[in-house]
């Protein structure tokens, strides 16, 4: 039990680690021209129908 305790434990903290360093890479503006289309599937930058219609139009091309 301890074993997969320490094994849990691991994969919490590289979890909490990929976590971290993916939302400080995001923060960066001048990656925005890569990250897009996280925009378009997250919908933050438009109202949650015309990102649906969008996000499939674009898909289709």
């Amino acid at each position: 039990m301890k074993r997969i305790e320490r094994i849990l434990f691991k994969l919490i903290i590289i979890q909490l680690f990929c976590l971290v360093i993916s939302q400080y890479v995001l923060s960066f503006p001048s990656l925005s021209v890569y990250l897009t289309k996280i925009e378009l599937y997250e919908g933050v930058t438009q109202k949650a129908k015309d990102v649906t219609r969008e996000v499939y139009n674009h898909i289709g091309k």
